[in-house]
């Protein structure tokens, strides 16, 4: 299992797993300070930190006390234990979990067929070259791909089982609730623990594990065909497979609830906790006044933060306004290659003297003399950046994404559809022009923050949560 201690476990407390795939604790953003911040607060439980990862990396962040131990799984590492001999009855399992999903969305099966793989530690690679196999790809190519070529579907069936069956055969620590921080890998996971140990299930989805996927299949250039379909099809039934496993589904706000309904979570299992932050660290930020007019994104340079979108609303607000500098604040290393696009975007347009990358930083020294803070992702749930910018007295001009419309009172001022740098500069302009509407808004959404985005209220709802779904598998 490559269990790592971190911290001696407290005998008299109950153990809580968070599961998280691509984040905690290796990368920094909003959902591992969130993770984070859950951890910290609940020092009344043992924490346990199952990381789902694609290569090896140091934590990024310091674990509190009451984590008690570290797994990381590669999805990439190979199957660590030997295969044994494939039994037949294992392939009708699978026929029949194929035609379960296929007709009526019945995940039922799924339990036998981790049972087999977890037993007798079925190797992907031996699974997907045994006849049976090849004959069940066969089978359902014709049902399925009518339109593209078979090597299409045979290697998009290989890549994408691979992970799902490698899954499968990893030992999970034994916890007294599994919480998945997403569907996806992670949400597999948790569902294999829960007909391991019959122990309870959480899911709270920031974004959508799903959609998010497929924005970035759609993105890629690598995959083609049936490919792109089979992968979207893989990834939505991860997500309604997770919500059939789950005891408690938990989305940040009402509409991405609804969404979680549409695609197969059953209404009495969801249930609504926005996030919440630390208000008292940016209410009283003593204030520091500029001579230029700032404005700063908060945000990893990566593009589904769209910092290009960024760039290009600061080219457009600089030629209204010369006075102003442009603050990139967060990390740079993650997507190096994206990170020397930015700079050479800002370099065409000659605007390096107003643009600055600071790296990773303490944003709250930006929140100091910030005017305006904005938001050009393509896609988030429901942003800590605009409700740290509210408590610290900034207003905030953002794309039209996630529940980012409902915290700016779908406001048109200050709203821009994803990729729309020429509407997002039109709000900065506004606001500049208009301090005294500017300072009206910071009024409001500081009392609104205040009402709805407290974080004690957040680790309160989650303690109350974890007390009342490990109660009732006593």
């Amino acid at each position: 299992m490559d269990f790592v201690e971190i911290n001696k476990p407290d005998p008299g407390k109950k153990t809580i797993c968070i599961i998280a795939e691509g984040s905690y604790p290796y990368t920094t953003g909003g959902v591992s300070a969130w993770i984070q911040d859950i951890i910290s607060g609940l020092t009344n439980y043992n924490f346990i930190i199952f990381a789902i990862s694609a290569e090896e990396d140091e934590p990024k962040y310091k674990f509190p006390s009451n984590v008690i131990g570290l797994v990381n799984k590669l999805l990439t590492k190979p199957v660590e234990k030997p295969s044994k001999k494939i039994h037949e009855t294992f392939f009708p399992v699978i026929e029949s979990f194929h035609n379960d999903m296929m007709q009526k969305k019945d995940f039922s099966r799924f339990a036998e067929i981790f049972r087999y793989i977890h037993t007798h530690h079925y190797d992907p690679p031996s699974l997907q070259r045994h006849i049976q196999s090849f004959k069940i790809v066969t089978h359902y190519n014709s049902i399925r791909n009518p339109l593209y070529p078979f090597s299409d579907y045979y290697w998009a069936w290989r890549a994408s089982h691979e992970y799902m069956m490698k899954i499968m055969t990893w030992e999970l620590p034994q916890a007294d609730l599994y919480h998945t921080i997403s569907t996806g890998y992670a949400g597999l996971c948790a569902a294999c623990a829960k007909i391991k140990y019959n122990k309870p299930v959480i899911l709270t989805e920031h974004g959508l594990y799903n959609k998010e996927r497929e924005i970035d299949i759609k993105r890629a250039t690598w995959v083609k065909g049936y490919q792109r379909d089979m992968w979207i099809n893989i990834f939505n039934d991860l997500s309604t497979m997770t919500y059939e496993y789950s005891d408690c589904i938990i989305s940040l706000f009402e509409v991405n609830r609804n969404i979680q309904i549409a695609q197969g979570a059953k209404r009495e299992k969801t249930l609504v906790i926005p996030n919440g932050i630390e208000i008292e660290r940016y209410l009283d930020l003593k204030t520091e006044t500029r001579t230029e007019f700032s404005v700063g994104i908060v945000a990893r340079v990566v593009p589904i933060k769209d910092v290009k979108n960024f760039i290009i609303m600061a080219k457009i607000v600089a030629e209204s306004i010369p006075n102003t500098k442009f603050y990139i604040i967060g990390p740079t290393d993650e997507d190096e290659s994206y990170y020397e696009d930015c700079i050479k975007l800002v370099e065409n347009f000659k605007i390096q003297d107003k643009v600055i990358f600071t790296g990773k930083a303490d944003v709250r020294q930006y929140y100091r003399f910030l005017d305006v803070v904005v938001l050009s992702s393509i896609r988030e749930a429901q942003p800590l950046v605009i409700l740290e910018a509210y408590a610290a007295g900034i207003p905030v001009v953002s794309t039209r994404v996630g529940n980012v419309p409902e915290m700016l009172d779908y406001n048109d001022i200050l709203l821009a559809d994803p990729k729309d740098s020429e509407k997002l500069a039109q709000g900065i302009i506004y606001l500049y022009n208009n301090p005294d509407y500017r300072q009206k808004l910071v009024a409001a959404n500081k009392n609104k923050v205040i009402q709805f985005y407290n974080k004690k209220d957040l680790i309160a709802a989650y303690d109350n949560l974890y007390a009342k779904y490990i109660g009732m598998y006593t």
